[in-house]
């Protein structure tokens, strides 16, 4: 995190949060995994006993939508789901925090990391996602934000994000290509179009995620897959959504059998010393280090107008 984004974000408030700085880069409008579902800060109470991870909705976005997919993100639990812990109040902005961990989104990893991902360390976080998503799927929910930017990677293992964020963008039953914010590899051809979020478009969105994570694109050719990958992800992109797996049955997938693998915690197995590479650790270790140092001015009347 540059000084200046510090200094920028620093004097601001939300809800009852000030900001520190903000999560994400700017966007780069054509450049694969880079369109962020919504505007992310780290920011902490004022007085300093909580740092979280504040997400606030895109300009243009719909108010309404965004505080009702806000709320209902705090039924989506799980290990490698972000929990929703506070949201605006009704009639507030919509806002909502989840606890701070020192965290990468994922178009950031690989920024880092110099390229694509080892092998090893994309099956650790599809696996996690797809338990993520089974687990969500068995209680009846559709995440509907999966995409590169929506997942957080962190020291023990990735997060997942921006729950309903392609419900947030447009209503069902108009077309959402090219709305801000939603990335066009991640997206559904049946959301593209309008269509209800379900579970096989979570699946599919998953398949764009691990394709980025291992080629840097979200739609790439299938020759550029790495071999061990290709079958899963190649299935997971399927345009039929009845061709595509379950998120079960990609957590059997992914993660290679061991008798220490359970059906509750096939991530765990894979998420050893050494799953992130270096460079990665090392930029998580700088950020939490430059967190501990910031510095919050005394309050001022900046509101979320200005962020």
């Amino acid at each position: 995190m540059e000084q200046s984004r510090t200094r920028e974000g620093s004097a601001r408030r939300i809800g009852p949060y000030r900001l520190i700085t903000r999560l994400d880069p700017p966007d780069r409008p054509g450049r694969p995994g880079s369109a962020v579902p919504c505007r992310r800060f780290v920011a902490r109470t004022g007085d300093g006993e909580r740092t979280v991870l504040l997400s606030v909705p895109l300009p243009g976005a719909d108010p309404a939508r965004c505080a009702t997919e806000a709320d209902a993100a705090r039924r989506l639990l799980g290990t490698w789901i972000a929990p929703v812990t506070d949201l605006a109040a009704p009639g507030e902005t919509p806002w909502y925090a989840t606890p701070y961990l020192p965290a990468l989104p994922l178009p950031v990893a690989l920024a880092v990391h110099g390229g694509p991902l080892p092998e090893a360390t994309v099956r650790a976080v599809g696996t996690a996602l797809a338990e993520a998503l089974a687990a969500a799927h068995a209680q009846g929910l559709t995440h509907a934000g999966v995409s590169p930017a929506a997942v957080l990677l962190t020291a023990d293992g990735p997060r997942l994000t921006c729950f309903g964020a392609v419900r947030a963008a447009s209503a069902d039953g108009e077309r959402r290509t090219g709305l801000p914010g939603l990335d066009p590899g991640s997206l559904a051809p049946e959301q593209a179009t309008g269509g209800r979020p379900r579970a096989p478009g979570d699946v599919y969105a998953l398949g764009a995620v691990l394709a980025y994570a291992a080629t840097g694109h979200t739609v790439p050719e299938r020759d550029e897959l790495p071999a061990g990958l290709r079958p899963v992800i190649s299935s997971c992109l399927a345009r039929d959504p009845a061709d595509r797996p379950t998120a079960a049955d990609l957590t059997a997938a992914l993660a290679p059998p061991t008798p220490h693998r359970t059906v509750l915690n096939s991530a765990g197995v894979l998420l050893t010393p050494g799953w992130l590479p270096g460079r990665v650790v090392a930029a998580l270790a700088r950020q939490s280090s430059e967190l501990l140092a910031a510095e919050l001015p005394a309050d001022t009347p900046d509101t979320l107008s200005r962020t």
